[in-house]
Parts: C-alpha cells; structure tokens; sequence
C-alpha cells in the first residue's frame, strides 16, 4: 500500500517515462529507472547495473500499478527482492503523500542517477 510504501526500508523505483514524471511530480527519494531498462539496472551481472540498487529491497512504481506488478515478477525470477506499490503514483497521491516537480532528465545512461 502506498502507507506501507512510505515507511519501508526499500528504494522506491519509479518506472514511468520522463514525459509522465514531468506532468505528474515524483515520489521524492526515488530513483528513475525506465521500466525499458530495469533488468540491467538492477542485475549485477549485465555490466550496467546501477550500484544503488544493489543488496536492496525495491518497490516499483508505475503510473496504475500494472506495469510494475510485471516489473516486479520479472525481478524476483532474477533473485531480486522486488515488490511494487498497489495502485501506482495515482494511489500515492490519492492517499496524499508527498509528490515533489520532477527534476530534468539526467544526462547519461538512463537509469543510472541516484535519489531525486
């Protein structure tokens, strides 16, 4: 639940697109990775995993709940502690916790940033 989502001791991963984080705002200290790009980011073997989501718990954030559930499943079949948050950012906003502006893309991989 996005409750849950708030207190836990996880990194918060936000999947949707730059165009929809700029409409919508960002859960404040996520990171962004693009959902095209997770797998890489997240498994250390692919040679671009992004050193923060390393020996982590993950919850995924998509924009309805869906992609992530999927996102999710896909993560746990690589040994990955992953989870998403029901209900997506429409939920986390509906259950008013905190949204900050998205900040501009970041140059390079995608993926690869830390917190925002």
């Amino acid at each position: 639940s996005p409750g849950e989502a708030a207190t836990a001791d996880a990194v918060i991963v936000d999947l949707r697109c730059a165009d929809v984080r700029e409409r919508t705002g960002i859960i404040p200290g996520s990171l962004h990775v693009p959902r095209s790009v997770l797998e890489w980011r997240c498994d250390p073997s692919s040679g671009y995993a992004n050193p923060m989501l390393e020996d982590r718990t993950l919850i995924l954030v998509c924009e309805h709940g869906y992609s992530s559930s999927l996102a999710a499943a896909s993560l746990r079949e690589l040994g990955i502690d992953a989870g998403d948050l029901d209900g997506g950012f429409d939920a986390w906003m509906a259950a008013d916790l905190p949204v900050a502006p998205a900040p501009p893309p970041a140059d390079g991989l995608p993926g690869m940033g830390g917190p925002q």
